[in-house]
């Protein structure tokens, strides 16, 4: 009996995984994708970072002004203190930038699929900030050891902005360097139609990459 072909892997990426593509260099580029093809083949993967997000929007939520993140690295695993308390510190610094915790509320984003040619890319903001003054900010937060680069901060911004519409309407997209505790906007000096046509640029050669991959 002749085995069943396996359905072919339609090329996807989320906002992490995109961003991350972009910065790569040459040959780097196409082992990273054909690791993220691997990936969505065994579903795998695992988000340490759920439990510190969770204390973080609590502390936004509750107006705790950062009491939820004082203690968030007594709660979860010991193989994942060390990471929390490392991360604690810069989000504390970043949640204190935002002014006194009353005036601020959680606010509700949605996920939304950005198409980049023929590139799907999920959209998926961490959460929304209101300020009391009706300011509204999407936020994605940046966990790596290194901060972001110049390229990753413009493909994050530029795409949240592209679909801020489905993901948070009239905010501002804002991407959080947590262990440095800072945030980056869009750079008003930035070309959103460069950005695009470079964007889509990569978006194709991950395709083809993908597809060599196979």
């Amino acid at each position: 009996m002749t085995a069943p072909a396996s359905t072919p892997l339609t090329p996807y990426a989320t906002l992490l995984g995109f961003t991350r593509y972009v910065d790569r260099t040459g040959p780097t580029k196409a082992t990273f994708v054909g690791g993220l093809r691997k990936q969505r083949a065994s579903r795998s993967g695992f988000n340490p970072h759920g439990q510190f997000v969770k204390a973080l929007k609590a502390d936004i939520a509750f107006h705790t002004g950062g009491t939820h993140l004082a203690g968030v690295a007594d709660i979860v695993k010991p193989r994942w203190r060390p990471l929390y308390q490392t991360l604690v510190p810069g989000a504390t610094t970043w949640l204190h930038s935002l002014g006194e915790p009353a005036a601020l509320d959680l606010a509700q984003t949605r996920d939304a699929l950005a198409m980049l040619g023929d590139l799907p890319v999920k959209i998926n903001p961490h959460f929304g900030v209101r300020h009391a003054d009706g300011r509204a900010e999407a936020v994605r937060l940046h966990f790596d050891e290194a901060p972001p680069s110049e390229e990753s901060v413009l493909a994050t911004l530029h795409l949240m902005a592209r679909h801020m519409d489905a993901v948070l309407p009239h905010a501002e997209p804002v991407l959080v360097d947590v262990r440095r505790g800072l945030a980056h906007r869009m750079p008003t000096d930035a070309k959103p139609d460069q950005i695009e046509r470079w964007l889509s640029g990569e978006a194709a050669a991950f395709r083809a990459i993908w597809s060599t991959a196979a």
